[in-house]
């Protein structure tokens, strides 16, 4: 926004017969950092109650009189701790909103104005309190249950909205003609089945919930529009990217309409057979590396449930062993673990149209049941199941492996499929990346004899390497993915801070070859972190006494 504009609306806010919830004036500068977050999450709800897109915190004018004052205020300069107010902020904010900063020289006097988008959907809240201002009080939302209920029942679904000079003809025919199939597979059974067929093309796309009485909705255009349609959603996106990111690279942009273009993304993957050798079998078992009902369930997912205001596309990433899908916006309903087991059904939908539309063109369904299947078929395919440790307030982000973590644990997953339910397959999975399970999950696995270990370094059961009929300890299995070896690494200096060469050593050495000496183990890691350094940590410490931390991390260690 330049200068001018920016002035233009002050003077519009300085208007207001007097100051309300959702502006907030500042005549002084002395707030704390734990007050203007406050503010951010109270003027935020506030805009929502009050049907506002945007409320503002302004920094310099008297909360009275509306005269301009000017102020000393430098947000840009403020710090919590080691770490600046504006990172602090948005980290404690949740659901995650984009606030914007506008400095603002008014005549010779300087401003400081935040833009803050309206709660949707639910309430904003900061340091895991949602707060609203009534009069001039800053105080908790959560007192307030007709105030909470209407932020709730805001939610617009901007998947829903109508385009009005888009028509019919923005569509692709093709795609059309392919989704009526879709959607005669998903209706067989219902009564109109027979006539599915003879109906006129706006009928069908009713019917369908993908158009809204003949006419165009954004939903119209992700799934089913010509390429050269994608203006009317601008500046959103539709737009999937698939990029190799191997001893090879490339990359591949697929478009509009999507409904289409996620088949072609899933030709784009390089899906081999995968061998696995268990010790009661003379014949091996193949598999291919990846289901592709997987990476459509993934994809699809990504497409029903991205944040399009995020302006950004969906990307898969295919490396040498796994793919990784992500998308914009955190989970909107619960949590990944939530949906492991087939029994959370989602209440509400960020884009509710266009998620109705996906079921019936049978891309999706509607219960919950996409990530159990996933789970469910990477389990029966002995793999490392669906990971989405890396997600966070801004992007799901989902790794499908498609090679062995600890061959052993793919072993037992075949040596004893009858007696691992998925949730013990979940909890293991969870031991064998290092990622740590709660109190009640390893007393679970302890009891019947899986893990072993104190918390938080619980490991596979010696027992198991006997079930497996292997003599070396589990742990210490044919050689682990240098990929890998180096999450392992990356997952503790994210725990812990930082790790010192004595801490890298003790967890990894275990769990090299057992033909390899120590020495040569030792060398190996040398290797391994000499790979890192060029890209992902650095040693803030001595030669004699290295401390290794994330690149990211150095100004906070």
């Amino acid at each position: 926004m330049e200068n001018k504009d920016l002035i233009k609306l002050i003077d519009e806010l300085r208007s207001l017969p007097k100051e309300n919830e959702w502006v907030e004036f500042k005549s002084g500068d002395v707030v704390t950092n734990e007050r203007f977050g406050r503010y951010i999450s109270a003027i935020s709800n506030a805009a929502c109650i009050h049907n506002q897109p945007f409320g503002y915190l302004i920094f310099g004018i008297n909360d009275k009189t509306h005269i301009v004052e000017g102020t000393k205020y430098r947000f840009q300069k403020r710090k919590e701790g080691n770490e600046e107010l504006e990172l602090w902020t948005r980290r404690l904010l949740m659901p995650s909103i984009r606030f914007e900063f506008l400095p603002c020289d008014y005549g010779e006097l300087y401003l400081e104005v935040f833009k803050i988008p309206a709660a949707v959907g639910e309430p904003t809240q900061f340091m895991k309190i949602p707060y609203i201002r009534i009069g001039t009080n800053l105080t908790d939302l959560r007192r307030y249950t007709d105030s909470i209920r209407t932020i709730y029942n805001s939610q617009e679904d901007w998947s829903a909205n109508i385009i009005e000079k888009a028509t019919i003809e923005d569509l692709d025919r093709d795609a059309i003609s392919l989704a009526r199939e879709k959607f005669k597979e998903k209706m067989a059974g219902k009564p109109f089945y027979n006539e599915i067929d003879v109906w006129p093309d706006k009928l069908f796309l009713d019917k369908a919930k993908i158009t809204i009485n003949g006419q165009i909705t954004n939903t119209a255009i992700i799934l089913l529009g010509k390429p050269e349609s994608s203006h009317y959603i601008s500046p959103k996106v539709a737009q999937i990217t698939w990029k190799l990111d191997t001893e090879e690279k490339a990359y591949e942009h697929f478009e509009i309409p999507l409904f289409v273009s996620v088949n072609e993304v899933l030709k784009q993957i390089r899906n081999v057979k995968y061998k696995f050798f268990p010790d009661n079998q003379l014949i091996a078992i193949e598999v291919l590396k990846y289901d592709p009902e997987v990476i459509l369930e993934a994809l699809n997912n990504c497409i029903a449930h991205q944040d399009y205001s995020y302006n950004s596309r969906i990307v898969l990433t295919e490396e040498t062993g796994k793919l990784i899908f992500s998308n914009a916006g955190n989970f909107f309903e619960g949590s990944a673990d939530d949906y492991t087991t087939g029994n959370k059904t989602p209440k509400k939908y960020r884009n509710r149209w266009l998620a109705e539309a996906m079921v019936t063109l049978n891309m999706i369904d509607s219960m919950g049941y996409g990530i159990h299947k996933m789970y469910k078929s990477q389990k029966q395919r002995f793999f490392p199941l669906p990971d989405y440790s890396k997600t966070t307030k801004e992007e799901v982000v989902l790794e499908i492996y498609g090679h062995t973590i600890n061959e052993n644990y793919s072993k037992l997953l075949i040596e004893r499929k009858d007696d691992i339910n998925l949730t013990d397959a979940v909890l293991l999975d969870k031991v064998q990346k290092l990622i740590p399970i709660n109190d009640e999950a390893a007393k679970r696995l302890i009891k019947k004899g899986f893990i072993e270990g104190r918390k938080p370094n619980y490991f596979i059961s010696v027992q198991i390497a006997k079930i497996t009929d292997k003599k070396a300890q589990y742990t210490r299995n044919k050689g682990l993915d240098i990929e890998i070896l180096k999450s392992f690494i990356l997952k503790h200096i994210d725990i812990h801070g930082s790790a010192t060469r004595k801490e890298i050593d003790g967890l990894l050495l275990n769990i090299l070859p057992d033909y390899l000496s120590e020495k040569q183990r030792k060398k190996k890691i040398d290797n391994i972190l000499q790979y890192m350094r060029d890209d992902s940590i650095e040693n803030i410490g001595s030669r004699k006494v290295p401390k290794w931390v994330k690149k990211e991390n150095k100004d906070k260690n």
